[in-house]
């Protein structure tokens, strides 16, 4: 007979930060493999989808779809198929060619000289999605940073590996890409202006979550008053907004459309509802909105 245990927690540095895996309701031996084979999920989608890795789908991309059609991982593919869903859904604002800009800020290596700055390589016009999985860049000066849809396509793969080996509750979470199935959770979301003080906690159940907020220094807490999060319209980071969460079917959803609403706050209430989707803003005067879907789920720090 199988020794049950409450539950188990493993993390591992991937994706850029460390990945928490916790599952429960199972036996010990069975949650230890569910863990190993979820991990074993994130580590292909960082070994696919790194900017750093010399050897990713990504790097390839960006050093040779400009010359020719580049065959790429059906995984690696999805998720590009997904980021221009959401490029055009989004009127542009989600766009994964803003890598040179995050390059120019230094949040990305600087790979064989300056970063190429030019306006004009938006994903409609410089990203050939063909037929086999083949990717096509139709200039040179086009860089892609799959970053943030990556690691919460991960985080839903790992999920899928975990239930496929059938685990019945856990989490796993990726350095604010989080999701839940199974036993209900409360997940508390820290303040963007103050990450030592929770603004609020929210009930998750079989449900998505990822945050995006402006940049900290680790060391000191000091605030650097820029996000990481781009405006492809300007190449600049978006300042409209403190902090952002969003709620999602699926964690790929979420992250991106975290990026959407930083950008264009209220006005991303249309795409929130095509993906089924909930947000709480924090603006830069502290004000909190949450849309009228989730208030329930939603209860605010006194």
């Amino acid at each position: 007979m199988a020794v049950v245990s409450d539950s188990i927690r493993r993390a591992r540095p991937l994706l850029g930060t460390f990945v928490e895996i916790e599952v429960a309701a199972a036996g010990r031996s069975e949650m230890e493999a569910a863990i190993d084979a979820a991990f074993d999920a994130v580590a292909e989608v960082h070994r696919l989808m790194s900017f750093h890795e010399p050897d990713s789908d990504v790097s390839r991309l960006n050093q040779d779809a400009c010359i020719r059609p580049t065959r790429v991982d059906p995984r690696t593919f999805q998720v590009l198929e997904t980021a221009a869903e959401l490029y055009r859904l989004s009127g542009g604002v989600f766009d994964v060619t803003i890598a040179p800009a995050l390059q120019a800020m230094g949040l990305l290596p600087r790979l064989g000289g300056d970063p190429v700055l030019s306006r004009n390589a938006r994903f409609a016009d410089a990203i050939e999605l063909l037929p086999e999985h083949m990717v096509h860049f139709r200039s040179a000066g086009v860089t892609i940073d799959l970053g943030g849809i990556a690691k919460g396509f991960a985080v839903d793969r790992a999920v899928d590996a975990l239930r496929g080996l059938g685990i019945a509750s856990g989490m796993v979470n990726a350095g604010g890409d989080l999701r839940i199935f199974g036993e209900p959770r409360t997940v508390h979301v820290r303040d963007p202006r103050d990450p030592n003080r929770s603004i609020c906690r929210i009930d998750v159940a079989d449900d998505a979550l990822a945050s995006t907020a402006l940049r900290f220094d680790l060391f000191d807490g000091v605030r650097s008053g820029s996000s990481a999060v781009i405006d492809p319209s300007t190449r600049r980071p978006a300042g409209s907004t403190d902090g952002v969460t969003v709620r999602a079917p699926s964690c790929m959803i979420a992250d991106a459309l975290t990026k959407v609403v930083m950008i264009s706050a209220s006005d991303a209430g249309g795409l929130l509802e095509h993906y089924k989707a909930s947000a709480l803003l924090i603006g830069t005067g502290g004000d909190v909105q949450i849309t009228s879907d989730w208030h329930h789920a939603v209860h605010l720090a006194a």
